[in-house]
């Protein structure tokens, strides 16, 4: 199936299409791909006020403690808005599209630096070639397996922000124009085409004027409660628990997979507790295989279809995510 207004990802192979027949029948498929304005619009403000909570914790009784939970805590969240912004590229996030090209781009992507539009066209490539050389993400996870010491170092790398500084640098080139735009680890310079320094510049700041917009009414609103030093706690989070989580998520998802066409064997899905669900597993992206059969269907019905696949015997018992980072930090077996 070609990708349309309404299904933007056409399905990966023909081994998807089978998979998704045999397994779920129609009414099961209507049914698990039912769209809601009102879950999307509820799923924004929960998180929202999730990360006006901490904000407030941290604010009423400032401390180590309660900084540690505020930074947990939003970069849990800002992961939760990523996760949205995965949604509405999907076209899944509502079920009108205007909400889902403008809602989720302004009130999910933009406020992290993402982009609703540029992420779809990435995104897309990766359901299209899940498992292939051609995979738009295949960088997040190619090294892997890696020894466990080198692992410490790239975590380390992300609890000390050294990650995120060099992911905010990213985001400054491609919104130059200067590097194609993924949300990858790949860099690929693209050509100046005699363009200035200053017509660089400038096509710079256009770009980044909407993360500029949602960033500054979000150190206004915090400015106008009397707490402007909170703004500080929203972009350490982001360069720091908000990167490893992030990473954690995309090691879960792929890395040590199959090579494989087959969507059941070249992702995977992950057990998920309530601290999972807070930091590296919202909005239920822990039942990725779930989502790489039938993409078309919201995250909240995920769990009822990792159900009917269970009662049908298609899927093993997710491991944890401890088990997932033990097993990509082990030699692959012959």
């Amino acid at each position: 199936m070609p990708p349309t207004a309404s299904h933007p990802f056409p399905a990966s192979s023909t081994t998807t299409r089978r998979r998704t027949a045999d397994l779920l029948s129609r009414d099961e498929i209507a049914a698990l791909t039912e769209r809601s304005n009102w879950r999307g619009t509820w799923a924004i403000a929960s998180t929202w006020s999730v990360i006006a909570a901490a904000m407030a914790l941290l604010a009423y009784q400032p401390n180590a403690l309660t900084f540690l939970i505020a930074l947990l805590v939003i970069g849990g969240r800002q992961l939760a808005l990523a996760i949205l912004e995965h949604e509405a590229a999907h076209g899944t996030l509502f079920r009108t599209r205007w909400m889902n090209a403008v809602l989720g781009d302004w009130l999910c992507a933009r406020p992290i630096w993402q982009d609703v539009a540029k992420y779809r066209t990435h995104h897309m490539l990766h359901h299209t070639h899940t498992g292939t050389a051609q995979d738009s993400d295949r960088s997040l996870i190619a090294p892997f397996p890696i020894t466990r010491s080198a692992l410490a170092r790239k975590l380390l790398r992300d609890v000390t922000g050294l990650t995120g500084l060099k992911v905010l640098y990213g985001r400054l080139l491609m919104d130059a124009g200067l590097i194609r735009w993924t949300v990858a680890s790949e860099v690929e310079w693209l050509p100046r085409n005699e363009r200035s320094n200053l017509q660089i510049a400038g096509a710079a700041l256009r770009n980044m004027i909407p993360m500029l917009m949602t960033n500054g009414l979000l150190l206004a609103a915090l400015s106008a409660a009397g707490h402007a030093w909170l703004y500080g706690v929203w972009v350490l989070a982001y360069l720091t628990t908000f990167t490893l989580f992030v990473r954690i998520r995309a090691i879960a998802e792929h890395a040590c997979t199959e090579n494989s066409p087959d969507v059941l064997r070249n992702t995977r899905s992950t057990r998920a507790g309530w601290l999972a669900r807070l930091t590296v597993a919202p909005m239920y992206v822990n039942l990725h295989r779930e989502h790489h059969l039938l993409a078309s269907a919201p995250y909240y019905r995920l769990p009822a279809l990792h159900r009917l696949l269970r009662e049908r015997d298609a899927l093993p018992m997710a491991p944890g995510y401890l088990s997932v980072l033990h097993t990509v930090t082990e030699p692959r077996t012959a």
